[in-house]
């Protein structure tokens, strides 16, 4: 078979263009680390590399945002735990406050002390975080959610509440709306409420009381009424006020004993004067606000001397008071319960995510990364074959009979 010289060369310079083609790849793949330098190099572990990678950006970001809901959160609780402790504080006044020595001065200097109280128990609640974005104020991060009016702290926020999704099926609150935490709180013992007439005259007080049965509930209002008859016998009458019916009447009273009537349970101490009226009335939401500017207010008013209507009224307020605060205690600590367990949730969400991304980069790397010793190998290989191939070339350019001629 005759071969031309041109075809010599040519099939010669192709060669050689293959060879130095994979020695420049090979040399491209230890330079960068990377076994696949296009996907046209492994289409099926391109494809696979890609949505690893898609993955992993998304566990990537998973993790900032928790980072960011535990700051979040964090922030929370802080100012939450302020709120605590000042709350304690105005505890320990009201507790204060019903020490028999005090003079109505004493009051008003305790009253003065509490306004300061509130006024900082507001700047709690209106607290930002480090974006200005108010704390409590739901979805109105923007609005600053309480404000003091004529008729009291009112709320301007809303019931959102702010997520994050730390996972790919899985999201955190991270904030909580101020309403829940200062504005909804049930007065009384949650179930119903005690409130003295305003013109009772006797020393009787109320007690909290409780629901014993709460199936018998009826959500009704009611009147406890005193009769004193002759001699000092007292007995009570209990009226349905909502159907305007007898509950019972003619029940003797003995200070301390329980009034028990429709599944709720009281007791009424002290001596009741002849027409003396309780009302018993649903609980409803009381914020933590007008418990405190409620206490204020008696403080101020004070107890008149020698008037036993006043000291009775000004204990029940002071006893109204403490359950208040104890139960917005309560339910602040309840908030804080929730944001410690959703801290503690994102810290397991965040090793989940650690080791996702070790997966990820570990499968990634089997998928991408170049095995250095076969690439040595490779390119010590491909430069002594392509040496070889130029070294021959030379020899076989030079077969030609005009040099023998």
């Amino acid at each position: 078979m005759r071969i031309a010289t041109s075809t010599l060369f040519d099939v010669n310079v192709a060669t050689l263009n293959r060879q130095q083609s994979k020695l420049l790849q090979t040399q491209q793949q230890v330079s960068l680390g990377r076994r696949m330098l296009t996907p046209a190099d492994d289409p099926a572990a391109a494809a696979l590399a890609l949505d690893v990678s898609q993955a992993d950006a998304a566990n990537t970001q998973h993790g900032s945002n928790i980072d960011r809901a535990q700051t979040a959160l964090a922030l929370s609780e802080g100012v939450l735990q302020g709120v605590t402790l000042l709350l304690q504080d105005v505890q320990t006044i009201a507790v204060n406050a019903g020490n028999g020595s005090l003079s109505n001065a004493d009051r008003k200097m305790l009253a003065s002390d509490l306004q300061g109280r509130l006024d900082e128990l507001v700047v709690q609640a209106n607290h930002t975080d480090a974006t200005g974005n108010y704390l409590f104020a739901g979805f109105q991060g923007n609005t600053s959610p309480f404000i003091n009016t004529a008729s009291g702290v009112q709320y301007r926020g809303d019931d959102g509440k702010r997520m994050v999704q730390v996972s790919t099926a899985g999201q955190v609150a991270t904030s909580d709306s101020g309403a829940d935490i200062f504005m909804r709180i049930k007065n009384g013992n949650g179930a119903f409420v005690i409130q003295p007439a305003a013109a009772n005259t006797g020393s009787g007080i109320a007690s909290v009381g409780m629901a014993v049965n709460p199936a018998l509930l009826t959500g009704d209002d009611y009147q406890v009424t005193f009769n004193v008859a002759a001699g000092g016998v007292t007995t009570y009458d209990v009226t349905n006020t909502t159907t305007a019916t007898v509950v019972s009447s003619g029940n003797p009273y003995t200070s301390g004993q329980a009034i028990t009537f429709d599944g709720l349970q009281f007791d009424i101490t002290g001596t009741p004067a002849n027409g003396d009226q309780f009302d018993v009335a649903p609980s409803t939401n009381e914020s933590v606000f007008k418990t405190v500017s409620d206490l204020i207010d008696a403080l101020n008013a004070g107890v008149t001397p020698g008037d036993m209507a006043s000291a009775t009224e000004y204990n029940a307020n002071l006893n109204r008071a403490l359950n208040g605060l104890a139960r917005g205690l309560d339910n602040i600590l309840t908030v804080r319960a929730s944001i410690g367990s959703r801290m503690k949730q994102l810290d397991s969400e965040k090793l989940t995510v650690s080791d996702l991304g070790l997966q990820y980069q570990q499968v990634l790397s089997q998928l991408q990364d170049l095995d250095y010793n076969k690439a040595i190998t490779d390119l010590t290989q491909q430069q002594t074959s392509l040496q070889a191939a130029q070294k021959s070339f030379l020899q076989v350019q030079n077969l030609s009979m005009f040099n023998y001629m």
